[in-house]
């Protein structure tokens, strides 16, 4: 069976939470879900590297098929716990499609740093902790790619609006 492409991202977040698994939301996936109005084609997560959590989070992604995407062999080698708890980023392919698991967005942020940076989102039937938007902002100037450079506008003019209505209120 060929992987999708485009991240079903509502199947990758109710495995995610139904599994118990620390994690927030970052990326545009994060915008998406704050009312930015674009689309993204993968998830992006930060996860709690704990062992607990780790562990959940493993035997989640071996079950969904997740191996390593950016593998010029194309050897579909399959994630590991100690990549997991480490500083890196995986850029997996899942059945359910393209998830990069972050284990800190940069050097020394991770999960934890992150909470407090965070938004409780309903999404369906689940709660998710999403990167705010200033936060993500903050994120995608720092990163400067051009794809960050041209969702900038989006994501700003969303948190104005939402800034303005919230003075309206």
């Amino acid at each position: 069976m060929r992987e999708p492409r485009v991240s079903d991202t509502a199947t990758l977040l109710r495995l995610l939470c139904g599994e118990g698994i620390e994690f927030i939301v970052v990326g545009m996936a994060a915008g998406v879900l704050q009312g930015v109005p674009t689309t993204t084609q993968d998830l992006d997560i930060v996860h709690r590297r704990t062992p607990t959590n780790v562990t959940r989070l493993l035997s989640l992604l071996l079950r969904i098929g997740a191996y390593h995407r950016q593998d010029l062999a194309d050897r579909r080698l399959p994630p590991a716990a100690d990549a997991l708890l480490g500083h890196g980023h995986l850029n997996l392919q899942t059945v359910h499609g393209p998830l990069d698991v972050l284990c800190e967005l940069g050097t020394g942020v991770g999960y934890d740093e992150l909470m407090p940076h965070t938004e409780s989102v309903e999404d369906g039937s689940v709660t998710l902790q999403v990167l705010d938007l200033p936060t993500l902002i903050a994120e995608k100037a720092r990163a400067a790619r051009p794809k960050d450079k041209l969702a900038l506008p989006l994501l700003i003019a969303t948190l104005e609006e939402r800034r303005r209505r919230a003075l309206d209120d």
